[in-house]
């Protein structure tokens, strides 16, 4: 597979593009056929409610985001789940609209999320529309983001905390 490594203000040369960035090993810019030709494409079934046009039915397929994201490299060791758990996941839209999540939500670890990186909805194809985020569970679509500009991947260091190089070798 042969994807492009670039910094996060790139992905705006490519329609539909999103640059995956952070603390990770392989920055990437993907396309929506790139996430279609190179993932298993999963489907969600989803309802969401909205504050002024009521329950939303939707149908989304596209990979999981942490297949999608894994592949970048993130910057911890995979066997220490205490060290995924701190890392952060900021995903931004087209339309300024942005969302977190947290590792945990999505590692199979911890909450196992079956959160999507969506190249359809409605069996109609996103390429032209961008990826969105898909967050199944979520009772409300606040943290759907359309037109996926970018996802930064890192941890965001709680202030006065001891950093992960302060703490104590011995301890797990």
């Amino acid at each position: 597979m042969s994807l492009l490594s670039t910094p996060a203000h790139a992905a705006t040369a490519l329609p539909g593009a999103f640059t995956l960035w952070g603390d990770v090993t392989l920055p990437t810019t993907l396309t929506v056929a790139d996430l279609r030709k190179h993932w298993p494409q999963h489907r969600a079934d989803v309802v969401f409610h909205c504050a002024s046009a009521g329950p939303q039915h939707h149908t989304f397929d596209g990979p999981l985001l942490r297949e999608v994201v894994g592949r970048t490299e993130p910057a911890f060791d995979p066997a220490r789940r205490k060290e995924r758990s701190r890392f952060l996941l900021a995903v931004s839209g087209g339309d300024g609209h942005h969302t977190v999540l947290s590792w945990a939500e999505i590692d199979a670890d911890f909450a196992d999320g079956p959160v999507l990186l969506a190249t359809r909805m409605d069996d109609e194809d996103l390429d032209a529309a961008g990826t969105q985020l898909v967050v199944p569970s979520d009772r409300c679509g606040a943290r759907y983001v359309s037109a996926v500009t970018g996802i930064w991947i890192g941890t965001c260091r709680v202030p006065g905390a001891p950093s992960p190089a302060d703490r104590d070798p011995t301890r797990p």
